[in-house]
């Protein structure tokens, strides 16, 4: 399945970027925005959320599903102190999982519904296909943000 290839890729090529030295971390793609540490930290947040997701609409569909606010917990959960090779770990073993669950329901996915807080009626399948969408926007922040001469956010 392609959403396997894009889910294997997109974990690939955001594992690297964890291991950056502090001098890059601390790299923004534009001023005021996340560093790229900053951006790691959210991804391996939201890779745990998302994946929680998952298992609670194949468990019980048809709920409520919350969103959560990315600033609040960027500043209340400190991203800029944050363990990076905590992150790495948590990314690492919710995306594993994420595979594993679009392996075994990603073809039955399309009919299983449930109500995302902000934006509605949703399918457990429009989950599992913003993944990789949501880690490559994030990826390509981190590449700009590498390419930029000697800016820190």
């Amino acid at each position: 399945m392609e959403i396997i290839n894009q889910l294997i890729q997109t974990r690939n090529k955001t594992l690297g970027y964890f291991d950056l030295n502090e001098m890059d971390l601390a790299k923004s793609y534009s001023p005021g925005k996340w560093s790229i540490k900053k951006i790691l930290v959210h991804l391996a947040d939201a890779e745990s959320v998302l994946h929680e997701r998952i298992k609670r609409i194949i468990s019980d569909p048809k709920q409520i599903i919350w969103a959560f606010d990315q600033d609040v917990w960027c500043n209340i959960l400190d991203y800029e102190n944050f363990p990076i090779r905590l992150s790495k770990e948590l990314f690492q073993a919710n995306r594993e999982s994420v595979i594993y669950f679009t392996e075994k329901y990603y073809k039955s996915s399309e009919h299983v519904q449930f109500i995302h807080s902000e934006s509605g009626l949703k399918t457990l399948k429009d989950v599992f296909d913003y993944i990789p969408f949501h880690t490559q926007s994030h990826l390509l922040q981190i590449i700009q943000a590498l390419s930029l001469k000697e800016q820190t956010a």
